[in-house]
């Protein structure tokens, strides 16, 4: 009985130097650049619901107006 206890510790011992391990790893691989942030970009609203959202990420329509999504395009009579 204490052999498998001795074993289970060992084990366990081992899962946790291994994970340390495996941590720091990590942390050294990881670039040391500080993190480039994101562009500001332009809002739009959308003439239906009046959710804002990126330019990028808007729907046109025939009338140029832009929209959150396909549904809305067509309920915008487009």
């Amino acid at each position: 009985m204490k052999y498998l206890l001795l074993l289970a510790i060992l084990v366990v011992a081992y899962k946790a130097w291994r994970g340390a391990r495996l941590r720091e790893a990590a942390q050294a691989a990881a670039p040391r650049s500080p993190a480039r942030r994101a562009l500001p970009q332009d809002m739009v609203c959308c003439p239906v619901c009046s959710l804002h959202l990126p330019r990028g990420e808007a729907l046109p329509g025939a009338s140029g107006r832009l929209y959150c999504g396909p549904d809305h395009r067509l309920a915008g009579g487009n």
